[in-house]
């Protein structure tokens, strides 16, 4: 093993140097102005090293990194798809990258056209009225929905709905942005077939119940097949149907949220509309509203005049800022290249591949790997662990497993609705060929599991760090790379 190939943190040698600053010819005079609490009685400790090992150690890092240009995410739950490198062009472009947001509006007409026709585009592909593009991710668009379909009830003196309805296969930012909300959850069961409970939905609507919260297809992948039903229910006890717009993939081309009855609903562009994700960020999670709910969408909102030109409006009823500005722009301008790019002729086969790729695999592996609910699934779908379990292998060993192999680990133990829930979503972007090799590296891990469960259970035995105590590092992180101690 070279040097460089070592996860090596302490480079600093007495001596070396990187980079040399002038001379301070000034320094008497800039640290006068520096009261004395505050002036250094001691030099820095700073690293010594030159600039070749710093470029050296932070590429060996960043090759380290797993990410959807190296290689196949099966990540459920959050679409790792293709980032087209088009869309990092646009967005980087000086016209669009050096504006400050404190600029007039009168000299940021283009940046406001790119904002007003994407929501309109969003809009048309959701079948929803209007969309503001100000929420910064998913989790903050889920809030800033709740906010209107709360603002909605206040405005009509509507004070008893307080409840929102949340079904148990939910994502977990579903109840907690309920909460943060300031709203009670109720949660509502699936069936044994995984889709949402009707029978157990209706004695739970009354008129504390200001909506409901779904995912369509659900976290299972499921198509909920009684949602015109459940829209209708919903709307009689005087409640909003809300979209988790998480799996959105999969409906485009085929169908919109708004044509099922859903009044609000959230979109994660990096999920559907294939802007980067990861890391914490960068994200955007635009709201869209059905006409009745414009009004109350939050500030600033981008209108167009009657003489075509761009403006900024705050509405009386609006809910008020949730954002600085209007939002993350970068990752607009990522999301407008790519629905662009396919335009209303290919955008159509999104959906449709999402399910093929992903039922493809699915077919490919239930009879390795536990399959609890047969039945087409949409863009992902979810195994109970391996179909053998006598050895003890688990979910968590085929995940740490797969790393070997050169694959991200798909989700792990979510939904909450099985034990050993393994959820796969290829997403439309990868080929056959990457996924047939994800199909015989899948189905060698679970020979393995028989054959030699061992060597699952220690894996993975090739990467930089092996199995970590996340739950000691959670609650004890190290920040330093040095003990100050020593």
């Amino acid at each position: 093993m070279k040097y460089y190939d070592k996860l090596i943190f302490e480079l600093s040698k007495e001596g070396r140097k990187g980079y040399t600053l002038p001379e301070n010819r000034l320094k008497e005079y800039t640290l006068a102005s520096l009261p004395e609490g505050l002036k250094r009685q001691q030099a820095p400790e700073l690293p010594e090293v030159s600039e070749f090992d710093v470029v050296r150690h932070y590429t060996n890092i960043s090759n380290k990194n797993f990410g959807v240009d190296t290689g196949f995410y099966p990540l459920g739950s959050c679409t790792m798809k293709y980032n087209p490198k088009i869309n990092e062009e646009m967005a980087g472009q000086p016209a669009f990258a050096n504006l400050h947001p404190l600029q007039p509006a009168a000299t940021a007409q283009g940046a406001l056209e790119v904002y007003y026709n994407l929501a309109h585009a969003l809009a048309e592909i959701s079948g929803l009225a209007e969309f503001t593009l100000n929420p910064y991710a998913g989790a903050h668009g889920e809030l800033t929905g709740l906010m209107v379909m709360r603002q909605y009830h206040l405005k009509r003196g509507d004070l008893k709905r307080t409840k929102v309805i949340v079904p148990d296969s939910a994502h977990g930012t579903n109840p907690a942005s309920a909460a943060v909300c300031g709203l009670n959850v109720v949660e509502v069961k699936s069936k044994p077939d995984g889709r949402i409970d009707v029978e157990h939905l209706k004695p739970l609507l009354d008129d504390t119940i200001a909506g409901i919260m779904m995912t369509n297809p659900n976290t299972l992948g499921l198509f909920e097949s009684d949602i015109l039903e459940i829209a209708e229910l919903v709307h009689a006890c005087g409640g909003l149907l809300y979209y988790d717009g998480a799996n959105l993939n999969p409906l485009l081309g085929k169908c919109r949220p708004g044509d099922m009855g859903f009044d609000i609903m959230h979109i994660n562009l990096h999920k559907t509309f294939s802007t980067p994700h990861g890391g914490g960020g960068p994200g955007a999670g635009p709201v869209g509203v059905a006409k009745a709910l414009v009004d109350y969408l939050p500030s600033p909102r981008v209108c167009k005049a009657d003489d075509g030109t761009f403006y900024l409006s705050h509405p009386a009823d609006s809910l008020g800022r949730v954002s600085g500005f209007i939002g993350n722009f970068g990752v607009m301008m990522r999301a407008y290249t790519y629905i662009l790019s396919l335009g209303k002729e290919y955008i159509k086969y999104v959906g449709p591949l999402a399910t093929l790729n992903a039922n493809y695999i699915k077919e490919s592996l239930k009879d390795c790997y536990y399959l609890p609910i047969e039945g087409i699934c949409k863009h992902e779908f979810v195994f109970d662990g391996l179909l053998d379990k006598s050895t003890g292998v688990t979910t968590l060993d085929v995940a740490k497993r797969l790393l070997d192999y050169g694959y991200h680990a798909p989700t792990i133990y979510f939904p909450l609705l099985f034990h050993q829930s393994i959820m796969i979503e290829p997403t439309e972007t990868e080929s056959l060929e990457t996924l047939d090799e994800f199909i015989d590296v899948m189905r060698k891990v679970a020979r393995e599991a028989i054959e030699c469960p061992e060597e699952v259970k220690t894996a993975p035995h090739h990467t930089p760090v092996r199995r970590l105590d996340e739950t000691n590092a959670a609650k004890h992180p190290i920040l330093r790379y040095r003990d100050l101690a020593q």
